[in-house]
């Protein structure tokens, strides 16, 4: 554990999911734990959403306890370093419309546009 560093990102791989956070096995005697406030800048509700047991995943250490040996890890400090690339869940802005027309009603349309372009060629 002596070559791990507060501040440095490190590569690991989840041995485990709990409610509250992922277990990530660090090397052969170090396990850290990224609490589930520090999974994504957004709402987590269900962390397999992010990742799953096996996965290799990068992680920022926040905190070494040598007493106990524990180390607090964020994968979201690693999100805003690498401009939030492990991001999931994207928000799409969809353009207002001032009604709503349903496929069946749009399809008529479609189809007399087609054939005005076909008359033109």
């Amino acid at each position: 554990m002596s070559h791990i560093e507060v501040g440095s990102i490190v590569k690991g791989k989840v041995t485990g999911i709990q409610p509250y956070g992922v277990f990530v096995e660090l090397d052969e005697e170090t396990q850290g734990l990224v609490h589930i406030s520090e999974i994504s800048h957004e709402f987590v509700k269900n962390i397999k959403d992010y990742v799953n047991v096996g996965d290799e995943i990068i992680v920022k250490v926040l905190s070494i306890d040598p007493q106990t040996k524990r180390v607090s890890l964020s994968m979201r400090a690693v999100e805003e370093r690498q401009g939030k690339k492990r991001k999931r869940h994207m928000k799409v802005k969809m353009p207002l419309n001032p009604g709503f027309n349903t496929l069946k009603e749009k399809l008529q349309e479609w189809i007399e546009q087609s054939k005005k372009e076909d008359l033109s060629k």
